[in-house]
């Protein structure tokens, strides 16, 4: 995981820690409190979820990039060697 990835994670950490200490310390009633926490839980896990799907569009895009790159070397080494097949012909 990048550096990137690494405090977007703590921070979504963080702000579930906050958001279930808050909870468990707000006067609500029991009722009431596990209902937010139930709604904040949803709430991490749908922000868990696109955070897993935007890594995964770029490893996507970074494996893409790779195979155009081993592509393009592929296409020079051919034409290298029907160059060197043609000059001993």
């Amino acid at each position: 995981m990048n550096e990137n990835g690494k405090i977007v994670t703590a921070l979504l950490a963080g702000l579930a820690a906050g958001a279930v200490l808050g909870l468990l310390f707000a006067p609500d009633k029991g009722s009431e409190t596990r209902d937010k926490l139930s709604d904040s839980l949803a709430d991490l896990g749908e922000a868990i979820k696109e955070r897993a799907e935007e890594q995964l569009d770029q490893l996507n895009d970074f494996k893409e990039k790779i195979v155009a790159a081993v592509k393009t070397k592929v296409a020079k080494a051919e034409s290298v060697i029907d160059d060197e097949i043609e000059e001993h012909a």
